[in-house]
């Protein structure tokens, strides 16, 4: 005799035993250099988005704002999964836009 085959639902995840991380790391394995040139074109994307709103300070953000950008590009170049990308591309963005601002008051000199 043929027992029939019964099919129930997956059990449903304790409480709190899968959270969302905001991570870099998506595909589970440590990327410390792409993380850190990330955070370097974030960092860089900051200052010399702030310093260009401020007409006296155009020299520090134009070059922080340059640096912002080429780090970007090769920040661009290593990235390993998506949310680097993702980040990167905006700051690399932010960096892009604040070296157009600051050169327009007064650029690199």
């Amino acid at each position: 005799m043929a027992h029939p085959i019964r099919r129930t639902a997956p059990a449903a995840p304790a409480a709190g035993a899968h959270r969302p991380r905001l991570t870099l790391n998506s595909d589970g394995r440590a990327h410390p250099r792409e993380n850190a040139l990330v955070a370097a074109v974030v960092l860089f994307a900051l200052v010399a988005g702030i310093c260009a709103f401020f007409k006296g300070m155009h020299i520090l953000g134009a070059w922080t704002a340059l640096a912002g950008v080429g780090t970007g590009l090769v920040s661009q170049m290593f990235s390993a999964t998506t949310e680097e990308r993702v980040v990167t591309v905006l700051a690399l963005g932010v960096s892009a836009v604040a070296l157009f601002m600051n050169m327009f008051h007064g650029g690199l000199y």
